[in-house]
């Protein structure tokens, strides 16, 4: 080896989790292994797409240097962590994303020309994969090869994302340097993401597929999310299941609300009953290998039928959801968007009874809101990468911004009647109500990337019939 017992000791300390490794081990671990031949591959899809990104960032900060962490493991307990996920970002420049090395960094080092349009190099830094007969082999349990299985060589990874690589050892931090957390950057890279291109549309359409797959699995679980005292877990772990078969895992935590439960809006303990009678609203999506996630709001009856109540309130959603997808055009403003589906929420509570002023009154943007009471969330955001896609953006490219073809954003009013609301008919209140779609804006108009689970009250109806007859 070359190393001595005294050398790998302390590298690799005493501890009731790491004892010293004896003689016989230290002096034979890194003899006997077959010969690993390096598969050169070529360039994945996203790289062309990840190039031209880059240039456009480049373009952005002329003369800068630019740093692009990917983020380090974060600890969960003593010695484990959390499982790591590439900084958005970082995996959109790069195209690197569930495989993603942690601590990894992608650098923008300006070229030395003199003028300050010359563009930059980019190189990604990494830490390469360890030689067997190097200590971090077998006794680093974070990186070593001998405990997480083979990582990627330099070589591998310049050719898989078509990007000039270099050790992580070799990355040095600049005193000027622009890194994520600077307002300027973190705007440019999430307004970036605001059009999608063609490889990240057919990413998202994966994603949504994968998670129409899981709809029709937690139906099919839904008599046996009945039986048990935490329903909602039954719900939640068998859309787990299918986000880790299809994909990388879910793009969030899935809300699996059942009766009262559904009138919180990131209800995410899961703990609740799933009671026949009532309804449940499950909001999940699929994160695919690319990470770019669905997000996807059904509400469905345990039981597999409205009553007359929860129809009424379910029609009303659905005619909000319609109302705001038939607006939504090309050089409409984002906001309108929200302004629909509200109008029809205002319409319908003031119609019911629940509101203390006109429809009118409570649509005044100055003095009206109390129909937000049972709506208090938005109507649309932005989807993608993040579930929450170009969080950073400006307001004027965002809520104040014109819709444009290749924009992916959610559709998703509901309605909220809590348990213990006393402004609304007893009959309303524990009933909870929303439906998300996940929208492609084209240059013809929106196209519902989700349109195929269903969503009108009688095809859901059918729908679980039939899923829990096959």
């Amino acid at each position: 080896m070359n190393t001595g017992e005294s050398d790998t000791i302390a590298e690799a300390p005493v501890t009731n989790r790491k004892q010293p490794f004896p003689r016989g081990f230290l002096d034979t671990i890194s003899t006997g292994w077959a010969e690993r031949p390096e598969s050169i591959p070529a360039a994945r899809p996203q790289a062309a797409y990840a190039a031209a990104r880059r240039a456009k960032v480049s373009a952005a900060f002329p003369g800068k240097r630019l740093v692009i962490a990917a983020g380090s493991l974060m600890q969960r307990s003593n010695d484990t962590d959390y499982v790591f996920r590439a900084h958005s970002a970082f995996a959109h420049l790069t195209g690197w994303a569930a495989d993603t090395e942690p601590d990894s960094v992608l650098v923008f080092e300006p070229r030395s020309s003199g003028a300050e349009d010359a563009g930059h190099d980019v190189t990604l830094y990494f830490r390469e994969r360890a030689d067997r007969t190097t200590t971090e082999f077998y006794a680093d349990a974070t990186v070593g090869e001998f405990w997480i299985g083979p990582r990627p060589s330099l070589a591998g990874v310049a050719a898989d994302l078509d990007v000039a690589t270099d050790h992580l050892a070799a990355f040095e931090a600049g005193a000027d340097d622009v890194a994520l957390g600077d307002a300027e950057l973190d705007r440019v890279v999430s307004e970036l993401r605001l059009v999608k291109d063609e490889y990240e549309v057919a990413e998202m359409r994966h994603a949504v597929d994968a998670t129409a797959r899981g709809f029709d699995d937690i139906i099919q679980a839904l008599p046996d999310a009945a039986k048990h005292a935490r329903g909602e877990r039954v719900v939640e772990g068998v859309f787990h299941r299918r986000a880790r078969e299809d994909g990388n895992g879910e793009g969030y935590d899935t809300i699996s609300a059942s009766g009262p439960h559904a009138c919180y809006l990131h209800w995410t303990r899961n703990d609740g009953a799933v009671v026949p009678g009532d309804l449940i609203l499950v909001d999940a999506g699929v994160e695919a290998d690319s990470l770019y996630t669905a997000d996807i709001t059904r509400t469905l009856p345990v039981n597999g039928t409205f009553n007359d109540v929860q129809r009424k309130v379910y029609e009303t959603v659905l005619e909000a959801a319609d109302a705001a997808f038939a607006v939504a055009r090309v050089g409409v403003k984002f906001r309108e968007v929200h302004e629909a589906a509200m109008k029809v929420i205002a319409t319908r509570v003031a119609e019911w009874g629940v509101l203390p002023v006109s429809a009118e009154e409570a649509l005044d943007a100055d003095a009206g809101g109390q129909h937000r009471r049972y709506m208090v969330h938005g109507t649309s955001h932005h989807l993608g990468i993040d579930v929450h896609d170009c969080a950073q953006a400006r307001r004027e490219m965002y809520y104040e911004g014109v819709l444009e073809a290749g924009m992916v954003f959610t559709i998703e009013p509901g309605l909220y009647f809590q348990i213990d609301d006393l402004t609304v008919p007893e009959e309303l209140r524990g009933i909870g109500v929303r439906i998300e779609d996940d929208i492609l804006m084209t240059e013809d108009g929106p196209v519902n990337l989700s349109a195929d689970i269903p969503r009108a009250a009688d095809d859901v109806e059918a729908w679980i019939a039939r899923v829990q007859q096959a």
